[in-house]
C-alpha cells in the first residue's frame, strides 16, 4: 500500500519499495531504485465482488481497504467498496482498451482482461497517482512519492520534517527482461516479510539529558514520599475471640505535584505515541475534532517530552517519528496531524504494530512512556472475521506482544472508543491487556477533554514500580486474601506475607486494598495484637533513584470484652461497599451479554438497596452517594437491548475499568443520556447537551487542571461555544 512501510506476501497486488536499511526507516544514499511493475499475477484467492476464484494469469485489483477483485467486478469511477462500503480516495477508471482477443499469457492462454492493474495512491508531494509501473520512494517519516518529486530533499514536503541524510537518488533504469515471461508481461511480484514481523524504528530523537540523582543505592524516603497507611475493620477484638476474614485497609498516596516540582524541579519526561484511527467513518467533522484535540496535547507538552503519531486505517503508517516537543517539534508535529485524511477500514492491529515498532527501536527512553489509542469502528481484519481473522474473536490479538505486561515495567495503552459505532470490548481489552484505562466518547465534541485528562496524568508521574509489602509479626496471624482489582497479588504459601504490584502512581493518586487476615484469640497478658507491617518499595521517577517508605502498622486493641455499640471504620466499610459495587458491575455485564436485561438490572439495584440498609453514616458519605449514583445509571442503561448495546456496553466497561484500576477513565455523553455523575463542561451555564463525567472520583488535581484548561481552550473569547462544538450540537 503506497504510504506504508510494511509489505505482506498475503496482498501482492500492491508493492512498494521503500528505501531503508535493514533496521531503519529513513533513506539511504547507496539504496538502489528500480521501477515497480504492474502485478500479473496472484496466487490463488477469491474476487470480493463475485466470490469467484481468480485464475493463475488473472491480475487481481487491490483496494486501499485491501479488498480484492476481479477487474471486471469493479464498475468505473465507483468510489465505494462493493464488500465493506468503504469510501476510497481515488476512485478507478476504465481501463485502456485491450486488443481483441485480450492478452496472451506465456502458455498461449487469452485472459480476455487488460494486464495492467489500476492504481489507488498518491503522491504526497503532488498529489498525483501513484501507478504500479512507477518507482515511490517511501522517506523516513512515512510518507510516499514518486521518486522524481523525492530525489535531492531534505525536508519531507508532506510533514517538514527533517530527513537525516541527503538524498540522491539516480534515476531508475528499467528492469532487465525477464527470462521467463515475455516482453509486455509483469513478472511476479517479490515476496515480503509480514507486517508484524516488520523492523523496528530507530530514529528516535535525542532525549534532554535526565537530572543527576545524588547518591546511589536505595534511599530512604522524607519530605515529599509516597505515604502508606492502614485502616483496621474494628479498632478492638475480643481478647478471647477468634476472628476469620478481618479487613484491613492498606492505603498509599503518591506525593503532590506541588511537592515534586519543589524537590525535583522538573516532572518526568514522558515518550507519548498517539496511534489515531482515519478509516472512512472518520471524515468531516469528527476528523476535525480529533485534530483539534491533538493540537491541545502538543501544546502541552514540554521540550524533554517526545511525540510520535501513527495513524490507521485499512493500513498504518507512523507520520511523524518520536520527536522532541521543541518549538520545531510542535510545529512539525501540527504539520502532520494536520495531514491526516480519513479513508479506508479499520485495522487497529497495523496501528498498534507501528506504536510497537516506535517503543521497540528506541535508542533514547525518557522515564514515563505510554500510549493513547482512539478509534471510531470496528477491527474487521482480525477479530470480527476480516481477512486473516479466525471466527473466535480473541481480542488479545490486538496487542503487540511488546505491549503485554509483564514484570514491572508496562508500558500502558489508554484506549478511547469513539461515538458509538466502536468495539468497546476490543478497546477495554486493549486497555486491560496493557495496564491502561478505557474511555467512552459519545459525545465527540468534547474528545479533547478526554485527551487532556488522560495527559493531565501522564505528565504528573511521581512513583514508578511501586510494590507493597505485608507481613505478619504475630505468629498466629494468616493473610487470607488481597483485593487489589487489576492490580497483581500474591499471597506466600504459609500465608504470612503478601504483597501488591502498584507499578506507576500519578501525583496525588490513590490506591486502597483490602487485606483479608485471619486474627487468633490473644495470649495471656496480651493487651495488643500486631495484625500486618507494610512498606513500599518504589522508584521516584524525577531523580530516578529507588526508595523505600515504611507505612504504618496495623494492630487491634485485644480488651476482655467489646461493646457491640463499636462502629466500624468509615475507611475500611467504603472500600468494602466500592469493592462489592464493583463486582455486581462485573456480573450485570455479564448477564446483559446474556440477554438477560432485567436480571442485569435487578443485580444493580440491589446494590443500591443494600447501602440504604447499611449504616446511616455510610449512606450519607459523599463517595458513597457518587457510586450510587453510577449504579443508577448503569441500571438505567442495561434496561433494554437498544439501550445497552447504543451505550450501556461501554459505559459498563469504562466503569470497570476505572473502578479495577483505580484510575479516572471519561464518560462523555450527550444530554439526553448524560448521567447523573457529570460533571457540566462549561460552568453552571452549561448547555443541556454536553456533559463530561467519569466513575469512581479518582480524578487527580492534575487531571482536573488539565480538563479545566481544556474547556477554556474550546469555548471562544466571550465563553460560547466553539463552531465545531455547535456543529456536533446540530448532528442530525
Amino acid at each position: 500500500m503506497a504510504g506504508s512501510n510494511e509489505q505482506q506476501t498475503h496482498r501482492p497486488a500492491i508493492p512498494n519499495f521503500p528505501l531503508h536499511s535493514a533496521r531503519s526507516n529513513y533513506p539511504s544514499q547507496d539504496a538502489t531504485v528500480r521501477p515497480i511493475h504492474d502485478t500479473m499475477a496472484s496466487a490463488g484467492g477469491r474476487c470480493d465482488g463475485c466470490h469467484g476464484d481468480f485464475g493463475l494469469w488473472e491480475p487481481p485489483l487491490t483496494a486501499e481497504c485491501s479488498h480484492r477483485f476481479h477487474l471486471h467486478c469493479v464498475v468505473s469511477g465507483a468510489d465505494v467498496c462493493p464488500a465493506c462500503n468503504a469510501r476510497w480516495t481515488n476512485a478507478p477508471s476504465n481501463p485502456p482498451p485491450q486488443p481483441a482477443g485480450g492478452s496472451t499469457t506465456p502458455f498461449g492462454q487469452t485472459t480476455g482482461f487488460p494486464m495492467r492493474v489500476r492504481p489507488w495512491s498518491s503522491c504526497d508531494k503532488c498529489r498525483g497517482v501513484i501507478d504500479h509501473s512507477q518507482p515511490t520512494v517511501t522517506s523516513e517519516c512515512s510518507h510516499t512519492f514518486h521518486l522524481r518529486c523525492f530525489s535531492g530533499s531534505v525536508i519531507c514536503p508532506a510533514c517538514n520534517a527533517r530527513w537525516r541524510d541527503t538524498v540522491a537518488v539516480p534515476n531508475p533504469s528499467p528492469a532487465p527482461p525477464s527470462t521467463f515471461f515475455p516482453a509486455g508481461v509483469p513478472a511476479p511480484p517479490p515476496t515480503f516479510s509480514p507486517f508484524w514481523v516488520s523492523q523496528e524504528y530507530d530514529d528516535d530523537e535525542p532525549v534532554e539529558p535526565p537530572v543527576a540523582a545524588h547518591g546511589g543505592g536505595v534511599a530512604p524516603a522524607s519530605n515529599g514520599a509516597l505515604v502508606v497507611r492502614t485502616h483496621c475493620e474494628h479498632t478492638a477484638v475480643a481478647r478471647s475471640v477468634i476472628r476469620d476474614n478481618f479487613a484491613v485497609l492498606v492505603h498509599a498516596k503518591a506525593p503532590s505535584i506541588a511537592v515534586a516540582e519543589a524537590t525535583a524541579a522538573a516532572r518526568a519526561p514522558v515518550d507519548l505515541v498517539t496511534v489515531l484511527d482515519v478509516s472512512g467513518s472518520m471524515e468531516g467533522y469528527k476528523l476535525m475534532l480529533l485534530k483539534r484535540a491533538m493540537g491541545f496535547v502538543i501544546d502541552k507538552l514540554g521540550p524533554g517530552d517526545r511525540l510520535a503519531v501513527v495513524s490507521f486505517s485499512y493500513n498504518a503508517q507512523r507520520v511523524i517519528r518520536l520527536t522532541r516537543m521543541s518549538d520545531d517539534g510542535k510545529a512539525s508535529a501540527k504539520s502532520a496531524v494536520e495531514s491526516l485524511a480519513a479513508g479506508g477500514g479499520t485495522n487497529i492491529l497495523k496501528g498498534l504494530v507501528e506504536a510497537a515498532k516506535v517503543f521497540d527501536g528506541r535508542r533514547y527512553r525518557n522515564a514515563v512512556a505510554s500510549v493513547i489509542l482512539l478509534s471510531d469502528g470496528q477491527d474487521t481484519y482480525n477479530v470480527n472475521g476480516g481477512w486473516g481473522a479466525s471466527n473466535s474473536k480473541n481480542y488479545s490479538v490486538l496487542v503487540p506482544p511488546s505491549f503485554k505486561r509483564s514484570g514491572d515495567r508496562r508500558l500502558s495503552v489508554h484506549t478511547f472508543g469513539f461515538g458509538t459505532d466502536h468495539d468497546a470490548v476490543a478497546m477495554h481489552a486493549i486497555a486491560e491487556e496493557t495496564g491502561g484505562t478505557f474511555s467512552f466518547i459519545e459525545n465527540q465534541a468534547v474528545v479533547q477533554d478526554a485527551f487532556a485528562q488522560c495527559i493531565g496524568g501522564l505528565l504528573s508521574v511521581t512513583v514508578q514500580e511501586a510494590r507493597i509489602a505485608i507481613t505478619c509479626p504475630h505468629p498466629g496471624v494468616r493473610v487470607r486474601s488481597v483485593k487489589s482489582g487489576r492490580y497483581e497479588s500474591l499471597v506466600n504459601g504459609d500465608c504470612r506475607a503478601a504483597s501488591v504490584d502498584v507499578g506507576e502512581l500519578y501525583a496525588d493518586e490513590e490506591r486502597r486494598f483490602l487485606v483479608f487476615v485471619d486474627v487468633p484469640a490473644a495470649g495471656a497478658g496480651e493487651d495488643v495484637t500486631e495484625l500486618i507491617k507494610v512498606s513500599c518499595t518504589y522508584r521516584d521517577t524525577a531523580s530516578r533513584q529507588q526508595m523505600v517508605v515504611a507505612g504504618e502498622d496495623a494492630v487491634v486493641q485485644r480488651p476482655a470484652e467489646v461493646s457491640t455499640s463499636t462502629e466500624p471504620s468509615m475507611e475500611v466499610e467504603r472500600e468494602r461497599f466500592r469493592v462489592e459495587a464493583t463486582e455486581d458491575i462485573a456480573a450485570a455485564r455479564e448477564a446483559a451479554e446474556r440477554g438477560a436485561y432485567a436480571a442485569a438490572k435487578a443485580i444493580l439495584d440491589r446494590r443500591q438497596e443494600a447501602l440504604a440498609r447499611s449504616a446511616r453514616r455510610l449512606a450519607g458519605d459523599a463517595r458513597c452517594a457518587a457510586l450510587v449514583s453510577e449504579l443508577r445509571e448503569l441500571s438505567a442503561r442495561v434496561a433494554n437491548r437498544r439501550e445497552y448495546e447504543q451505550t450501556g456496553r461501554a459505559c459498563m466497561l469504562a466503569g470497570m475499568s476505572s473502578h479495577a484500576q483505580q484510575r479516572a477513565t471519561s464518560v462523555q455523553l450527550f444530554g439526553a443520556a448524560a448521567p447523573t455523575w457529570s460533571m457540566p463542561m462549561c460552568g453552571s451555564a452549561a448547555p443541556p447537551y454536553l456533559s463530561f463525567g467519569g466513575f469512581g472520583g479518582f480524578a487527580t488535581p492534575a487531571m482536573r487542571s488539565m480538563v479545566e484548561s481544556s474547556r477554556k481552550r474550546r469555548k471562544g473569547g466571550d465563553g460560547s461555544l466553539s463552531f465545531l462544538d455547535l456543529l456536533v450540537e446540530q448532528r442530525p
